[in-house]
């Protein structure tokens, strides 16, 4: 499908509204062109250890954080292509290291702890590492979202996403079934990202002192981790 594999960049995160999308949309139009693709749905499923290791430190805000995910383009059928990918976070700066294989084999790979053992692909004796390291992995939580997606005219490196109708889930944590679960976001509300590899350009700089447009830190598992641990202690609150 033409994607990337490896990625290293500065990822920036504003809430804004869906009126304000639009309104930011116009203002970049001059600089912005749609991506390849467009508009996708994507879904994920996020890994965890059965303490949930990686996001409590994640949501710790070290100086050095990495998740792993499974990742499909629409609805995922045995063939569909899937991608691995390890997230590492060091001093601000997003490393992204993803290997494509068929959404079936990809399962079978995470959750039955499978190596690769006699492939000499860099990426997978990487993600091998990893399941090793920390253990117990499995699926922890299902995320998808609608994305719109935008690269600059002048700069293919800059690239500018729209998020919206982000739902989570914690069983069923499979990527062949239509998208569902429980809302992240707020009514109305959208997640913008910016993701550039170097300096930011004048213009962009110009958009983004708009009052409406406020940078925050914001984590889609770490925003369902939350809602999930205020759900299960609210229950038991109500069960003591």
């Amino acid at each position: 499908m033409g994607f990337n594999n490896t990625f290293k960049r500065y990822e920036m995160k504003y809430l804004i509204s869906q009126n304000k999308k639009r309104e930011i949309e116009s203002l970049m139009a001059n600089y912005i062109e749609p991506d390849k693709y467009f508009h996708s749905n994507i879904q994920n499923i996020y890994y965890d250890t059965p303490d949930y290791r990686l996001i409590r430190t994640s949501m710790e805000k070290p100086l050095y954080k990495e998740k792993l995910r499974l990742r499909c383009y629409g609805v995922a059928t045995k063939d569909t292509p899937a991608f691995i990918e390890i997230k590492k976070k060091y001093d601000g700066i997003v490393y992204k290291r993803r290997v494509e294989m068929e959404y079936e084999k990809a399962c079978r790979y995470l959750n039955q702890n499978l190596r690769i053992a006699d492939e000499k692909e860099q990426i997978l004796r990487e993600i091998d590492y990893f399941k090793e390291f920390y253990k117990d992995l499995k699926g922890a939580v299902y995320i998808s979202y609608e994305r719109d997606a935008y690269h600059g005219k002048d700069n293919s490196d800059l690239r500018i996403t729209f998020d919206d109708n982000i739902l989570y889930r914690t069983d069923n944590l499979t990527l062949d079934t239509k998208p569902y679960g429980t809302g992240i976001l707020n009514r109305g509300e959208c997640l913008m990202e910016i993701k550039i590899a170097d300096a930011m350009p004048l213009w962009l700089i110009g958009i983004l002192e708009q009052p409406y447009i406020k940078k925050t830190s914001f984590s889609k598992y770490g925003r369902a981790y939350e809602n999930e641990m205020y759900k299960r202690n609210s229950l038991k609150e109500r069960r003591a």
